[in-house]
């Protein structure tokens, strides 16, 4: 299939997209990278956007979750429509419209009209028609794409969109107060994305300092456009010609060599890639532009571009520089109005039939069709196994731990924040009192755990001779050994559960032999929160009734942790009941916040109680398929997660 439109196609629309194309100007910070895979499509061949004949009604023919975009196949959701008049409308979801494409979302108030643009500056922007549905918002993309000369035709679950072909005449470097500039100068505009890597390890150099070698580490990006380069500016790019100049190494004979802005330029596939080395507390912001067309890429402490856009009825997705003394720190946030019909709030989990396993919040939160959600509480990486509480309609899923802080909230919209400690007893026929420390967790420690089907059909012994207590109808019916941890895997009763016995609780054994009737008593403390339906855990607790009641030493965290400056994620209710979820990442040319800071932050941003969660690489913050706070590819897998749903409820 060919992945372009052809020369003369494409000029016969050159005048109309002179004045139609819209200006783009994005933070890297809120892209979200993509694997793109070549993939070449053997049946489906690019038609016009309206096709013909078609049925007159109002329902949704095709629709997927896969574009092939000029040959490469990507993920983004779309669908099709059909009007009165009988003509097809297109639909991407704004997630894949703003990543695949780079098209700027506009601020806006209505969720219905969601302004952009691309490679323009024309007042006003044009506005397309928004539409929820599934967990996505799509946009209508008929006219932008038939003004850009685009072809489309849906061919099952991929939706296959071909562009005109763009050429790539130059890159050019600038220079800035802070940071560089590099132009890419095009002939017509044409789609980009552009992906957050993995830190570039640097080559030892004998000649540097030894202090040079602790400086942070730079970043690669990537920047891919659909254009082809020209091959001699391919080579002026090669890691060969990339050099410094020798009169700016005499002038700095003691400091360490700067790694060169550019690392690469490389064709693949008909793209021009571009990889960057960005440094520490840097980060790119891109804007395109028109007349002529370029692609501008700024390297810069403050790159977040500031947005408020509602994004559906009580949703609204905002980001900017939060002030905190001297320091500015970006922060991405959803603001949701729990009192408007239809939004609700849920605990998820990655496994339905097992408690064990991780997965990107974006994988969850399109298996539960969340529109929204933010990572949760804590869990152990190795085993997989949550750390901390969760409880979903009225079902415990994991027990609390260490008396640390956590949310919890009903379905009318009511909030309660505090440190969460879950007491139940195991009660004897004898009226002989035991405490349960641990249900469902992977926080191992000397007591007695309780593990129910809700943790999977097995458990497998945690720590080295548990004794393991089969309770079947409120009746001990067997008493097993554990053995070594992590070998025998033993059937949970689903009419029961197991009682795990580990260190000195082993000598409980003798007081609970066969055939011994027991009852389990359970509240909470406070008791405020046996009150609600769904309860997430993490910790620690930030804000209550407007103070910082920050006490990290309290609910057990370490030292390290505690004085760490790391990329955070909070949820919050603010003085006007709303609820926010936020993701706090580096202040503007360092490090993140610690925690004393993100109190702070919360604090500044009208939080009458706020909870931190899990935090660093697990911090992520999902809208309608997008992560909008960073790229898919630095954020790490977590166990649980909130979402934010629209009804029906799945």
């Amino acid at each position: 299939m060919p992945n372009s439109c052809r020369r003369a196609d494409f000029n016969t629309i050159t005048l109309i997209l002179k004045n139609r194309f819209f200006r783009c100007s994005v933070s890297p910070i809120l892209s979200t990278a993509l694997c793109l895979t070549a993939t070449y499509a053997t049946n489906a061949q690019p038609v016009r956007i309206l096709t013909s004949p078609l049925p007159t009604s109002r329902e949704i023919i095709p629709s997927g979750n896969q574009i092939l975009l000029n040959g490469r196949t990507l993920t983004g959701a779309w669908l099709q429509q059909s009007g009165d008049t009988g003509q097809v409308t297109t639909h991407l979801s704004d997630g894949a419209l703003r990543q695949l494409i780079g098209v700027d979302l506009l601020n806006t108030s209505n969720p219905a009209q969601q302004p952009v643009e691309w490679f323009s500056s024309i007042k006003p922007p044009l506005a397309l028609n928004a539409k929820l549905s599934g967990g996505y918002r799509y946009l209508d993309i008929s006219s932008f794409a038939q003004t850009a000369g685009w072809q489309m035709q849906a061919n099952g679950n991929i939706l296959v969109i071909s562009t005109p072909q763009a050429k790539i005449n130059n890159l050019r470097l600038g220079k800035r107060p802070v940071g560089e500039r590099l132009v890419v100068d095009l002939d017509i505009p044409t789609p980009w994305q552009v992906s957050q890597g993995q830190p570039i390890k640097r080559p030892i150099n004998p000649k540097e300092p030894t202090s040079s070698t602790t400086r942070p580490l730079n970043r690669e990006w990537t920047i891919t456009l659909d254009g082809i380069a020209d091959p001699a500016l391919i080579k002026r790019y090669t890691p060969q010609s990339i050099i410094l100049p020798p009169t700016k190494l005499k002038q700095l004979p003691s400091a360490p060599t700067p790694d060169p802005l550019i690392q690469k330029v490389e064709m693949v596939n008909n793209q021009t890639i571009i990889s960057l080395s960005v440094p520490f507390g840097l980060s790119p912001r891109l804007s395109a532009i028109a007349n002529p067309n370029r692609l501008i890429i700024d390297i810069q402490p403050d790159a977040l571009v500031a947005k408020d856009i509602t994004w559906a009825k009580g949703l609204r997705w905002q980001q900017k520089f939060v002030t905190l003394g001297k320091d500015n720190f970006p922060v991405v946030w959803l603001e949701i109005n729990p009192r408007v019909v239809g939004l609700t709030l849920k605990p998820m989990w990655v496994n339905s039939d097992i408690l064990a396993g991780t997965a990107p919040l974006i994988q969850t939160a399109q298996r539960y069709l969340a529109v929204a959600g933010i990572n949760g509480g804590y869990f152990n990486r190795n085993n997989r196994l949550p750390l901390g509480a969760i409880r979903r309609d009225n079902q415990w899923i994991s027990g609390p731990i260490l008396n640390r802080g956590a949310i919890a909230w009903n379905d009318s919209g009511q909030f309660y924040f505090g440190r969460l400690t879950l007491n139940e007893n195991l009660i004897s026929a004898n009226n002989q009192s035991l405490p349960i420390l641990f249900l469902n967790s992977g926080y191992a420690q000397t007591g007695i755990a309780r593990y129910t089907s809700v943790w999977g059909s097995t458990y497998t012994p945690l720590t080295d001779n548990e004794i393991l207590l089969v309770v079947q109808n409120d009746q001990i019916t067997n008493q097993l050994p554990g053995g070594k941890a992590g070998v025998t895997p033993v059937p949970i009763p689903q009419n029961g559960y197991l009682l795990t016995l580990r260190g000195t609780a082993t000598t409980n054994a003798n007081k609970l032999p066969l055939g011994t009737k027991v009852s389990i008593t359970s509240n909470t403390t406070p008791s405020d929160f046996s009150r609600y339906p769904h309860i997430v855990g993490a910790g620690p607790l930030l804000i209550q009734n407007r103070q910082i009641v920050l006490d990290a030493k309290a609910e057990k965290f370490s030292a390290a942790f505690i004085s760490e400056k790391a990329v955070r994620s909070a949820i919050c209710t603010t003085n006007t009941g709303n609820l926010m979820i936020a993701a706090v990442h580096n202040r503007a040319g360092g490090a993140g916040a610690t925690l004393a800071e993100h109190a702070q932050l919360m604090q500044v941003m009208g939080c009458a109680n706020a909870l931190n969660l899990d935090g660093g690489s697990s911090t992520s913050l999902y809208l309608g398929g997008q992560l909008l706070d960073r790229s898919p590819s630095t954020a790490a897998r977590v166990h649980n997660a909130i979402g934010i749903f629209l009804n029906p409820q799945p």
